[in-house]
């Protein structure tokens, strides 16, 4: 798959258009641009990193060291957000447009995911790095969203009004220093450390995050992360004073997914 994808980014082609073509003779040139996407493969890095390309949601994203390589995994939190947006989910007037917030956007693969899905609300997006950020307004701006997201520099939510949002939606870090030799080597060494590691335990972002949530959330506003396995437990306890707790599993059957409702929604 790594070797399809470089020649693909090689030839600046499609998929379908490799498959069509079997008889297709690479150029000199093509040949030295091929040798040298493998070499730097050959390294570890990734290489989405050296296409400078990712699809997430259906869209072509692009990224870069800045940020964090969007995963499947995290569509799991779309579909979780998806569901609590149905008519019979929510608990605030329908006529009053959703205010969501992607806390951490990275790439902003979150919050372009929600703009193409829910074209009526409003989506904010924050980052703590400007890099990252300047990736995904240039992502907003590809695919024609960048009037529908409004980004800011920020840690988390701070600087955001309270009570403001129907939803907070975050992929936070959540793997602990202490489990870095179970990470695959290339994200240990090439993908962004904040995007990856919070502090020992893997709970350093979200224990921050929910009180921040919880302030920025009007009552019976819904909190939605992304969470391992290893920490399930852990983040059930920080959400016990939350209503409607759980914990969504993913393929696979790990828990992937937090829900909970801020109190005082009904």
């Amino acid at each position: 798959m790594n070797a399809e994808l470089l020649i693909m980014f090689t030839l600046d082609c499609d998929r379908a258009y490799l498959y069509a073509h079997p008889e297709r003779e690479l150029t000199a040139d093509e040949v030295s641009r091929y040798d040298a996407a493998l070499a730097r493969r050959a390294t570890g890095v990734p290489a989405q990193y050296i296409t400078g390309h990712q699809e997430f949601w259906g869209m072509d994203l692009i990224v870069s060291p800045a940020v964090l390589i969007p995963r499947p995994e995290t569509e799991h939190v779309i579909e979780a957000v998806l569901e609590l947006t149905r008519p019979s989910a929510l608990t605030r007037p329908s006529s009053s447009p959703l205010n969501i917030v992607d806390v951490g956007t990275g790439s902003g693969a979150i919050a372009l995911a929600l703009a193409k899905e829910l074209p009526s609300a409003e989506i904010h997006a924050t980052d703590i790095s400007s890099a990252a950020l300047e990736v995904a307004r240039a992502n907003a701006a590809r695919h024609e969203l960048s009037s529908r997201i409004k980004f800011h520099q920020a840690d988390l939510l701070a600087g955001l009004p309270p009570g403001a949002f129907d939803l907070v939606v975050s992929n936070p870090p959540y793997v602990g220093e202490s489990e870095e030799d179970q990470v695959q080597l290339e994200v240990r060494k090439f993908e962004p450390r904040g995007a990856v590691f919070a502090g020992p335990t893997g709970l350093g972002v979200i224990e921050r995050l929910i009180p921040q949530a919880q302030e920025a959330l009007r009552p019976g506003g819904r909190l939605v992360f992304e969470i391992s396995g290893t920490i399930a437990d852990r983040v059930r306890d920080l959400l016990c004073a939350w209503d409607e707790v759980a914990i969504k599993n993913d393929l696979q059957g790990i828990p992937r997914v937090a829900v909970a409702q801020k109190a005082g929604g009904n």
